[in-house]
């Protein structure tokens, strides 16, 4: 009789989370799904060139762009040692794996360096987060601003432990299941793969009570505190969930690059993810990636195009700077506010023109 009065429930509740689903699908625009079929089915007519070095490239720095606007957009806090914490798994992937400082490198097998990568560069997030916590603003962009500096110059530095200024070169994903997650197909896929988890999680994340009260303590810290909420607690968790993301970034980016130096974490790169976060928008996580995506134009095809107008190459970097001044001038909130702005202006438009009349209200 038990198990016949629990299985009506048991499918009730079944059906219940069917129909909650079904609405999530029937919520996601047309234009996502073009997005998602366009990303699975891309290794089909591009070449690994586009593959790897634009779409790869650009998903992992919007992984680690991802984990700051999680602390940026949701918690109020502007954290600039996401890049280091991602270098910092790049290193530990390279120092207890393999590498061609075989001196160096203790040659663990990647079931356990991963693990261990990881939970490293999540320590040092959420030890550096909890010495950011406790100030707020500039003062928060300027401790993990010298958090990052510091890990730069200790890694270029320290030969015994980081192989200093030359770092880690020949670092390669291991083959699993039968697979060289090397070759450009598997490697692109794999880079999906997480950062569609990665998006997925910090949405869901977002919507937890968790994710809630962050936001909450993003707005009003005091009454949040007042409310019963551990302020501190809250702020130092988001920083140990971002440093989980980016420790996935990191560890990608270091297959990716085929090594590990303090160039990969210094104050350039630091900037850069900033940078990438804020032209994005720091609003939705969907941001973080489009940024990179335009990073990504910028940095590989400007140089062609100063050269094809007849002009000096290696002011490339300049021209990167002027589009992102342009996005951030026109827009605070990045691309993300353009379109919002785009679809006000298109949707008072419509509202503006009487299709039963044939003319304006």
């Amino acid at each position: 009789m038990a198990l016949l009065d629990q299985t009506p429930a048991n499918a009730g509740a079944a059906q219940e989370g069917t129909s909650r689903v079904g609405q999530w699908l029937a919520r996601v625009h047309p234009a996502a799904w073009l997005v998602v079929v366009l990303l699975i089915t891309l290794p089909l007519f591009a070449n690994s060139f586009i593959l790897i070095d634009i779409f790869g490239w650009a998903m992992i720095l919007g992984m680690i762009a991802l984990s700051l606007m999680f602390l940026a957009g949701y918690g109020g806090m502007v954290s600039l040692v996401q890049m280091s914490v991602a270098a910092l798994a790049g290193y530990m992937v390279a120092i207890f794996g393999n590498s061609a400082a075989s001196e160096i490198s203790l040659g663990w097998p990647w079931w356990a360096t991963l693990p261990v990568a990881i939970i490293i560069a999540v320590l040092f997030g959420t030890i550096s987060g909890a010495l950011a916590v406790r100030t707020e603003g500039i003062y928060t962009i300027m401790i993990t601003l010298a958090i990052a500096a510091a890990f730069f110059y200790f890694t270029r530095q320290n030969y015994t432990i980081f192989n200093g200024f030359s770092g880690f070169n020949s670092l390669k994903p291991p083959e699993i299941f039968g697979i060289n997650w090397r070759d450009h197909v598997p490697f692109y896929y794999l880079i999906l793969f997480w950062a569609a988890v990665s998006y997925l999680v910090v949405i869901y994340v977002s919507r937890s009570p968790f994710g809630l009260a962050l936001q909450g303590i993003r707005d009003n810290p005091r009454r949040m505190e007042a409310l019963g909420f551990h302020v501190t607690a809250h702020r130092v968790a988001a920083y140990t969930f971002a440093a989980l993301i980016a420790a996935i970034a990191g560890i990608l980016l270091s297959w990716f690059s085929n090594q590990i130096s303090p160039g990969t974490a210094g104050i350039g790169p630091v900037i850069d993810i900033l940078v990438i976060a804020v032209v994005g928008g720091l609003s939705r996580p969907i941001g973080p990636f489009i940024g990179a995506l335009v990073y990504v134009l910028l940095r590989t095809f400007s140089l062609d195009v100063l050269e094809a107008v007849g002009l000096d190459g290696s002011r490339f970097k300049l021209m990167i700077g002027l589009g992102f001044l342009l996005i951030v001038f026109f827009s605070p909130d990045g691309l993300l506010g353009l379109w919002e702005r785009w679809k006000g202006y298109m949707a008072r438009s419509r509202n503006e023109f009487d299709p039963l009349g044939g003319g304006e209200r």
